[in-house]
């Protein structure tokens, strides 16, 4: 939800912070399932605190449905904390579990998320947009992208349109920074794939269609999607939420289309079910199938709930950087974000406990018949 993308990127980067070790696989131990590359899901600890052991069991459990792919939210302030010095013990770990378990990787990368430019790293400082630098974005990609050959696709900016909001006149001064980093990455990675997501809610919201339209460039564009309101609560049908789906398509003519991370939740504080949730994640699966082709990729946002209030809070550290929660996306107040906490805590497909929400056997079957 970015919204939620800030709730969603501090729950993975929880679980890349306890790491402290690099996990090394022998090639005889790399999984072997038939998967669906497409097809993705957010993979993730249901605890604040977890071990490599659980890591491995979590990942397991969740390539055992026939995904191809899931998420890695790698923030530049972690990967490069003294510049041209790198530490990878943090994302080799990370990575190594989506490479056992035959995983692609979309790499999400922040240059925007939401309101905020970056996190960037401290010698960096705070830049603006025109002062970030190509040349260091695209030598800090070219690094990851160099070490981790599982990753095919790079999300640059998450929740985009809320940077832009009332700012577009830096819309140029963004495109011009995209287009130079798309440029010279392609060059070394023809291969990797490379766009920005957008909230698609927070888009029909407030009405910011147009900045979806002037910043759909690079390869494919990605989209979020949660069913709610600006107060973050569900008020849509299932129904209706592939309504909203359907309308990507008017947004994004001449691009494939990225589902970076879709949900709904079962807290009935905001007004989730369970039962809305499997019948959700049905819809969704059809409307996928129908549209397989115009898709680069669709990932389900996630395979754990999380306590309560772990989530988002109103301000969010990567690092020794903050994320601020601010009104464009989803509301500042207190209201708001405690219905953020309960939306995303309780997203998951199976329960914080290890209980099997209905939504997870929907989740395999469907992902079971795109096989």
């Amino acid at each position: 939800m970015n919204k939620k993308i800030l709730g969603i990127s501090v729950s993975a980067i929880i679980i890349i912070l306890i790491i402290a070790t690099i996990v090394s696989l022998p090639n005889s131990e790399i999984f072997t399932q038939k998967t669906n590359e497409k097809i993705g899901l957010v993979i993730n600890s249901p605890n604040q605190a977890t071990t490599l052991q659980d890591l491995d069991q979590i990942y397991s459990q969740a390539s055992e449905t026939g995904i191809g792919r899931s998420n890695v939210y790698l923030f530049w302030n972690l990967v490069e904390p003294v510049r041209g010095e790198y530490d990878w013990k943090q994302s080799d770990a990370l990575m190594s579990f989506n490479k056992k378990n035959n995983l692609k990787v979309t790499l999400y990368f922040s240059l925007i998320n939401g309101e905020t430019l970056g996190p960037f790293p401290d010698w960096i400082g705070k830049p603006s947009l025109n002062a970030i630098g190509e040349d260091r974005v695209v030598s800090v990609l070219d690094a990851i992208l160099s070490r981790y050959d599982i990753v095919d696709t790079v999300i640059l900016s998450g929740q985009t349109e809320s940077q832009f909001r009332f700012y577009e006149q830096n819309i140029p001064v963004y495109k011009e920074l995209f287009n130079g980093v798309y440029d010279k990455i392609k060059e070394k990675h023809p291969n990797v794939k490379i766009g920005n997501s957008f909230a698609l809610h927070n888009v029909l919201n407030k009405n910011l269609q147009n900045i979806v339209s002037d910043l759909s460039v690079g390869d494919f564009v990605a989209f979020s999607y949660s069913p709610v309101d600006s107060l973050n609560d569900i008020v849509k049908t299932p129904q209706q939420a592939i309504d909203d789906l359907r309308q990507i398509f008017d947004l994004v003519s001449n691009k494939k289309i990225g589902i970076f991370e879709i949900s709904w939740s079962t807290s009935d504080y905001v007004g989730g079910s369970d039962s809305a949730q499997t019948e959700f994640l049905e819809k969704s699966f059809e409307f996928y199938t129908e549209n397989e082709s115009k898709f680069e990729f669709f990932t389900w946002y996630r395979q754990y709930d999380k306590p309560e209030g772990t989530c988002v809070f109103e301000q969010q550290e990567i690092g020794n950087e903050k994320l601020t929660v601010g009104g464009s996306g989803f509301g500042s107040s207190e209201h708001v974000i405690e219905r953020l906490n309960q939306y995303v805590c309780n997203a998951g497909l199976i329960n914080n406990d290890g209980v099997l929400k209905s939504a997870w056997n929907e989740f395999k079957n469907q992902v079971q018949m795109l096989n």
